[in-house]
């Protein structure tokens, strides 16, 4: 079996979240973010971003309460994993992204101080931590 290119997306209302992973290494990295205007964005920017990597699969983060259940952003994120998948094809898995914001903000800050938590720079990293919590839940 030939390890697997995975796309994952941070969804958000105003600003969406990418990165890609490798399923052999288990790793992921920030790719960009695009903006979205209430929860929609450029499709042809996502469709541009689809072709060059040719995912096997598409990892959407799905944003839970800290208790488990949804909120209205659930439903949205929902919307976008069924619209990616209608227009392009692509296999979708939805994953938990409960506190990734939050890991990507201090990892970036760790980092680079104030400056390197520019939104879209958090956002691709919060993809890349709801992709490695998928490879984690995955292969546990």
């Amino acid at each position: 079996m030939n390890p697997r290119t995975i796309l994952a997306f941070d969804f958000g209302t105003r600003s969406i979240g990418c990165a890609i992973g490798q399923e052999l290494t288990g790793s992921a990295r920030p790719l960009q973010s695009f903006k979205a205007n209430d929860g929609v964005p450029d499709w042809q920017q996502i469709e541009k971003v689809l072709r060059e990597w040719q995912p096997d699969l598409v990892v959407v983060g799905l944003p839970l309460n800290m208790d488990g259940s949804e909120q209205p952003l659930t439903q949205q994120a929902r919307k976008f994993a069924n619209r990616l998948h209608g227009r392009f094809g692509v296999q979708i898995a939805l994953q938990d992204e409960r506190l990734s914001t939050v890991e990507a903000r201090a990892h970036l800050f760790a980092g680079g101080g104030y400056r390197a938590l520019e939104k879209g720079r958090v956002d691709a990293a919060s993809a890349a931590l709801i992709l490695e919590s998928w490879f984690e839940n995955q292969y546990r």
